[in-house]
């Protein structure tokens, strides 16, 4: 847990991540591995915090940090840092950077791997990181590039839609604008508005004009084996129904292309989506509302005339609350979530309320039956509806902040294995263990947030499209001190700390905010404020191009080996992601091998300049280690190897869990690069990670 210390008021700077930015013979900036962190507060010791991270300068420069009495939450919130950073896959110069959810594909995902089932999920989490250009691409993956574009309409892909964006529940436009109201570039979500549009409208065939709902198939909200799927002829794909999900994230979405389109100063447009907006959430309230249940449920589309409900309560019901769609009137809704009949478990909430006679109907038939296990990306919506509630709404007496704290607490211990952090795709509501978990599969799965309900419900920051942000902390009662400092806001640097009676951070009793380092407010006690921020001007960082990266694994680039352990490959150093896990991997080793030194190389396939290398070694701390050193060679015109000329590295040696990065200056063209490298031992060598950016 990280320690306080008395804060430097000082314009802070990271050491790590503050260093010029290298210019080329031509003058041409190289391309930023890390944004700069600039003016903040050091509150917290952050080598602390990374201890036993690989590459700790990427974390240093782009994540806001934290310091909370809960140890638990704590630990989760930088494991799902890491959890997130090895999501981040580059495809290429035509799709840049996507968010994965698994980290080894899978046969139903979109090109390169997407599957846009939890990019809302993606989106919300990343919008706290301060490098902009891995939302800027993921987004215009699923908006305007491969993500967009033609799928085939089959059962085992979804029939009823016919492009990838669609292929499962979304809501694009929600998630563009909250990540706008973090990061302040709201230019860049208003030049989508065509494409947001565009995705809101091509939902419109799974509209019903006569009941003014939109309906879904279970499975296409990422949901097969439901409560009520159960109940349909279909138990897999679930009958087609109007469900709470869609439904709202229309709505959601709709409400975003209105902020959007005010933003750009179409009000007469804007109010034909707010119309649409409230006339979804009249329907909702007509329909989907069980006012003897107090609940939102799923309705039958097909062989159910009378449009009934179905009796169960599923947690989906709370999504209304997940975009301010629900009423003030509906909030003993939330009586269910401490009910122990309802969705109350110690390893919860449960995905239907335990009354039903579906609770965990099948649930250790094997993977994946949403009937009542925990499952994390439900979980996410739930807490982030609770934070809408607790924080935007007027009070009511059904849960308070305590019971925030307690779920994410729950949320938290659920993300364990064996004693350490660690997260699945479904964990058993009673016990502590995961209940769909297989090897190589669900490792680290990223279909959740966690990272976002610390930041935006626990402490509170409530980011605004105006020039302030709100503040509305849900920590616990007995709480006497937390921090978070550094969070990228508006182009600024915003930290926050509380501290009871100021004895934790040594700056005085009460809550403090500081915005680029200078402090801007403070008060006594935790009641929800506003606090001017101003608008900064985010610094924009130029996006570069990987030549040595091949998703596919095939043509060119391709990599080859003097020697790779069977369960290794050479590819897997240029697959475009970079994580250092012993199951699934991502890597090349030489383990096994019988020669002194090995070396890996990449035919390019035709000749290009090389100015930026950057090789990540991979390190088990057993047969596989980092290297004393290493070279690198270059391809000359004659079909020779000889040494890459005019290299400065950083760092100037190896070193266990940094990225290296080679400048070439003058840059050197060629069509084959190699790099040997070298243990004193003569042990084994690993690389996940081989790049060329230009």
């Amino acid at each position: 847990m990280s320690l306080g210390r008395p804060l430097v008021l000082l314009a802070v700077v990271s050491l790590l991540t503050a260093t010029a930015t290298p210019v080329t013979a031509q003058g041409v900036p190289a391309v930023p591995v890390y944004p700069e962190v600039g003016a903040g507060t050091h509150l917290l010791d952050r080598r602390a915090d990374l201890a036993g991270f690989v590459e700790p300068e990427w974390y240093e420069a782009n994540i806001p940090f934290v310091d909370l009495p809960d140890e638990t939450i704590e630990d989760t919130y930088y494991y799902r840092w890491r959890t997130y950073k090895e999501a981040l896959k580059y495809t290429g110069a035509g799709d840049g950077w996507i968010v994965s959810e698994f980290l080894g594909p899978v046969g139903y995902s979109a090109p390169h791997g997407g599957i846009v089932a939890a990019a809302g999920h993606h989106v919300y989490e990343g919008r706290w990181l301060r490098d902009h250009r891995y939302l800027d691409d993921y987004l215009d993956y699923w908006l305007r590039g491969s993500g967009a574009g033609p799928k085939p309409a089959t059962d085992h892909l979804n029939e009823n839609t016919t492009d990838w964006a669609h292929q499962y529940s979304f809501w694009a436009a929600d998630a563009m604008l909250a990540r706008a109201s973090v990061d302040g570039r709201f230019g860049f979500a208003v030049d989508r508005l065509p494409e947001l549009e565009r995705q809101w409208r091509t939902w419109s065939p799974q509209f019903d004009r006569e009941l003014g709902l939109y309906w879904q198939v279970p499975v296409w909200d990422a949901m097969e084996y439901t409560a009520s799927s159960y109940q349909s002829d279909d138990p897999y794909h679930g009958g087609e129904g109007f469900r709470p999900t869609l439904n709202a994230y229309q709505y959601g979405d709709a409400k975003a292309i209105a902020s959007l389109l005010e933003l750009r100063g179409d009000p007469r447009r804007a109010q034909q989506y707010e119309s649409d907006a409230e006339a979804l959430r009249a329907a909702m309230e007509q329909r989907l509302w069980d006012p003897d249940a107090q609940f939102y449920k799923h309705v039958m589309r097909d062989g159910n005339p009378g449009r009934e409900r179905l009796d169960d309560r599923e947690q989906i019901g709370y999504l209304p609350w997940y975009f301010h769609m629900a009423p003030e009137a509906n909030s003993a809704a939330w009586a269910q979530l401490r009910d122990p009949a309802g969705f109350a478990a110690p390893f919860g909430p449960t995905t239907v309320e335990r009354r039903s006679p579906w609770f965990m109907h099948e649930a250790e038939a094997g993977c994946c039956r949403w009937s009542g296990p925990s499952w994390p990306f439900a979980t996410s919506q739930t807490l982030t509806a609770l934070a809408n509630l607790l924080a935007d709404y007027p009070s009511q007496s059904y849960v308070d902040n305590n019971d925030y704290a307690a779920l994410l607490k729950g949320y938290a211990a659920t993300q364990r294995k064996n004693g350490v952090p660690y997260v699945a795709e479904a964990h058993h509501p009673d016990q502590d263990r995961w209940l769909y978990d297989s090897a190589g599969h669900s490792e680290d799965y990223n279909h959740s947030t966690f990272n976002d309900l610390v930041l935006s419900g626990l402490l509170g920051i409530r980011p605004q499209q105006g020039e302030q942000v709100r503040l509305a902390p849900l920590v616990p009662d007995d709480w006497d001190h937390f921090a978070v400092e550094n969070v990228p806001y508006h182009g600024r640097n915003l930290s926050v700390a509380w501290d009871r009676d100021g004895s934790r951070y040594g700056q005085g009793a009460g809550l403090t905010v500081w915005v680029d380092g200078r402090p801007v407010h403070r008060q006594a006690d935790l009641r929800p404020v506003e606090v001017g921020v101003g608008t900064g001007q985010p610094r924009p960082l130029a996006s570069g191009v990987d030549d040595l990266v091949n998703v596919a694994g095939t043509g060119f680039p391709a990599a080859t080996a003097s020697h790779t352990w069977p369960a290794d490959t050479p590819a897997d150093a240029i697959d475009g992601q970079d994580f250092h896990l012993d199951v699934p991997t991502t890597r090349w080793t030489s383990y096994g091998s019988p020669n002194r030194e090995d070396w890996l190389a990449v035919d390019l396939g035709t000749a290009k300049p090389v100015s930026d290398l950057r090789l990540s070694f991979y390190d088990d701390g057993g047969g596989v280690r980092t290297p004393e050193e290493f070279a690198v060679e270059y391809r000359t015109a004659v079909g020779e190897w000889a040494a890459l000329p005019g290299q400065t590295r950083v760092p100037p040696a190896p070193e266990r869990g940094r990225l290296n990065r080679i400048l070439v200056e003058p840059p050197v063209t060629t069509s084959a690069l190699r790099v040997r490298p070298v243990r004193a031992d003569g042990g084994a060598v690993g690389i996940t990670a081989f790049q060329s950016w230009r």
